[in-house]
Parts: C-alpha cells; sequence; structure tokens
C-alpha cells in the first residue's frame, strides 16, 4: 500500500494522501458554508496525518487563502459581504498574524509548539461550543416567552445580545456599516481583528473560527452576512500568513496543491448552501463540528500523555476528524441539493401558473 503514501519534499515525512484529499474537500465544504477557513479542523489534521505542528499550521494557511478566496467571491455574489467591514479589520489582522507567528517560532525553537497549540485549542474551542449552545439555549427560551405572550421574535434575535450592548459603546470615530446594518466605534471591529489575528499567527488559522461568531455576538453581523465578511478576511489574513510562514521555511506547497484542489469544490458547494440553511440551522451545525474538532484534538494530547495508548488514540483522533469532517460534508451537501430541488419545483410551479 505504498502508493496510498508520498514524501513531503519540504517537511520530510510520508503522508497518506488520501487523508489530504478528504480534508481537502470535506473543508472546503465547511469552509463555505460557515465562512470559515477550516483551518480549526485542517491544523489538527494535518498534524494527526503525521505533520509536525509548525508545518501543519504554515500548510494549511496556503491552503486556506486560496479556498476562502474563491469562497468570498462566490458570496459575494449574493450579497453576502460587508466589504468595508473587512478593510477595517485588516491592519489589526495582519499585526495580530505577526505577533502569533513569531510565537510559533519562539515555541518550536524552545520544543513546546505542539503541546502549547493543542491546549489553546482545546480551550478555545470549548468556549465557543459553550457560547454556541449557550446563545441557542436562550434564544428557544425567548421564543417560548414570545409563544405564550402571543407574539414571535425577530429572525434577526439572537439569544445572546453582546452586540447591542458593546455597539451603544460611543468611543470615536463611529462607522455605519451599511451592508452589515452595524452602526458602532471603529475600535470594536480593529480589537476583534487584533485578537483573531493572533490566533490565525498561533494556531495557523484565519481567524475565522472566533472571527465569525464574534461577528455574530460582538459586533452584531446577522450571521449569513457574518459568513461572508469573515471569508473576505480569512482571504486576506491568509495570503499575509503564507507569505510569513513560507519565508519560514514551514510551508509544505506539495500537500497545499493537493489540498487545494479537493477544496476549490467543496467551497462552491458550502456557499450556495447558504441560501438554503439560514441563522440557527447554520450556528447549530457550526457548534457540533466544533466538538466533533475538540475530540479529536484531546484524544491527540492523551496520546502524548499515554505513550503505551498512543497508537490508539491516534488512530482514534484520526477516524474522528476525517469522519467528522466527512460527516458535516454530506450533510450540507445533502441540504444544498434538497433546497436547489425546492427551489426549483417552485420556479416551474410559479411558471405554470
Amino acid at each position: 500500500m505504498d502508493w496510498l503514501y508520498l514524501m513531503m519534499p519540504i517537511a520530510g515525512v510520508n503522508i497518506f494522501w488520501p487523508g489530504l484529499v478528504i480534508l481537502g474537500l470535506g473543508v472546503g465544504i465547511i469552509g463555505g458554508f460557515f465562512g470559515l477557513g477550516g483551518a480549526w479542523m485542517v491544523t489538527p489534521g494535518l498534524n494527526i496525518l503525521g505533520f509536525p505542528m509548525a508545518f501543519a499550521i504554515g500548510t494549511d494557511v496556503a491552503q486556506m487563502a486560496g479556498k476562502s478566496l474563491i469562497s468570498t467571491m462566490r458570496h459575494g455574489r449574493f450579497g453576502n459581504v460587508d466589504y468595508l467591514l473587512g478593510i477595517t479589520m485588516l491592519v489589526g489582522t495582519v499585526v495580530g498574524v505577526e505577533i502569533g507567528a513569531q510565537m510559533v517560532m519562539w515555541l518550536e525553537r524552545i520544543g513546546r509548539v505542539d503541546q502549547v497549540v493543542r491546549w489553546i485549542y482545546v480551550v478555545l474551542l470549548a468556549c465557543i461550543a459553550w457560547i454556541v449552545f449557550a446563545d441557542v439555549a436562550k434564544r428557544k427560551a425567548k421564543e417560548r416567552e414570545a409563544l405564550q405572550a402571543g407574539k414571535e421574535v425577530s429572525n434577526l434575535e439572537s439569544g445572546l445580545d453582546w452586540g447591542a450592548k458593546l455597539q451603544a459603546i460611543r468611543i470615536p470615530p463611529m462607522v455605519h456599516f451599511k451592508q452589515a446594518g452595524v452602526y458602532c466605534s471603529m475600535w470594536l471591529p480593529v480589537c476583534v481583528a487584533v485578537f483573531t489575528g493572533w490566533l490565525a499567527g498561533i494556531l495557523g488559522i484565519g481567524g475565522g473560527l472566533i472571527r465569525m461568531p464574534a461577528l455574530v455576538y460582538l459586533i452584531g453581523c446577522p450571521t449569513h452576512l457574518a459568513v461572508g465578511t469573515d471569508l473576505f478576511e480569512v482571504a486576506i489574513s491568509g495570503l499575509y500568513a503564507t507569505a510569513s510562514f513560507t519565508y519560514k521555511g514551514r510551508t509544505e506547497l506539495l500537500a497545499a496543491v493537493i489540498m487545494l484542489c479537493g477544496a476549490a469544490i467543496g467551497a462552491q458547494i458550502g456557499v450556495v448552501a447558504t441560501k438554503y440553511v439560514k441563522g440557527y440551522g447554520i450556528r447549530i451545525v457550526f457548534g457540533l463540528a466544533v466538538i466533533g474538532c475538540l475530540v479529536s484534538v484531546l484524544l491527540r494530547q492523551l496520546a502524548s500523555i499515554f505513550p503505551d495508548a498512543r497508537v490508539i488514540l491516534n488512530n482514534l483522533a484520526a477516524a474522528d476528524v476525517l469522519g467528522f469532517v466527512s460527516a458535516i460534508s454530506i450533510y450540507i451537501t445533502v441540504k444544498m441539493v434538497s433546497g436547489a430541488k425546492a427551489e426549483i419545483a417552485a420556479k416551474k410551479q410559479a411558471a405554470g401558473n
């Protein structure tokens, strides 16, 4: 079965290349649907497949940049991108990315990069999962209260209303983001950008894992606009991060190209699916995806703590991340197909009338 493995010329490791194809296609679908670069799954996934963590980070940001650019163009056609908001966040993102990248190089020099990055992932994923499902629970509670009162809850209203409270902080200059329908201090998106940029550098992500929920919960964007705007920002930060890691010799271009071929196809499916799944449907699936990734990272971390069970735990981690990416991708694809069929049937019926 040697033909199933490829030698990576820069990283110097043999990699199971079908795993790269599954990650690329699946994360393309998931990234286009959630507005993420998908690195929160790809970086641990590449590490599980055999890449050293620094190479997993550098390789991931390379494929992420190209895929996110493709998804952004598609979302732009649907009017799901607030370009002014994305550009406002650019400077903070670039600064944060470089700080994070320098921290990765320092952690690599002292031999702590794998463990530190994995624990940051664990904490971050756990926090995001809690936020998403706490929001869903509060939203359902509001719907029950409204139903008892004979009223309806607006589709734009969230369970967590942090965005409205932060928008009320009037620190000049104030900016009106018309596409997103947000009026807030310019410092709000800039501060979010610096933090997510730091995550992009140290975790090898475009910042989308935290930026998409941050756009929804902290800035107050509607979910579908947060998806498109986030992808625009992911593409920008991803291009810069790719240049930074390639200069540092930590990008495996062969693996990035293999993954990008699948991701380019998957991204189209994910973006179109957002036409048929809106608001809280996207948030719930996103929360489930975060939990799946969290389990894989924990398994990998346990493998480093319990060497006697390393082989079993590593295999379970690989099965979890690849299986979860596949399951979520199939769900999104099915939703896209069923939604498209219903839309076509409705158009035919309207034409017949």
